[in-house]
């Protein structure tokens, strides 16, 4: 298997993943240090789902690619 195909194969993965399941990713940030007390808040943020669309499309393309190439003499 090519290495263009395999990438196309994952990508559109990640893809589906993130528009059926979602993905969600944090920060933590220091918002108060008085001596050695420490509080800190962590935020949560979701990817858009527009990011999953695109990654399936691209993954799609590139496997796409991959298959075209396979039928021409190399």
């Amino acid at each position: 298997m090519k290495p263009q195909m395999m990438l196309g194969i994952v990508l559109a993965g990640v893809g589906a993943f993130i528009v059926l399941r979602g993905l969600n990713y944090g920060s933590d940030r220091s918002v108060m240090r008085v001596g050695e007390f420490q509080a800190s808040v962590e935020t949560r943020r979701a990817v858009p789902m527009w990011v999953g669309g695109v990654a399936i499309v691209g993954g799609l393309l590139l496997v796409g690619a991959s298959v075209g190439r396979r039928g021409r003499a190399a």
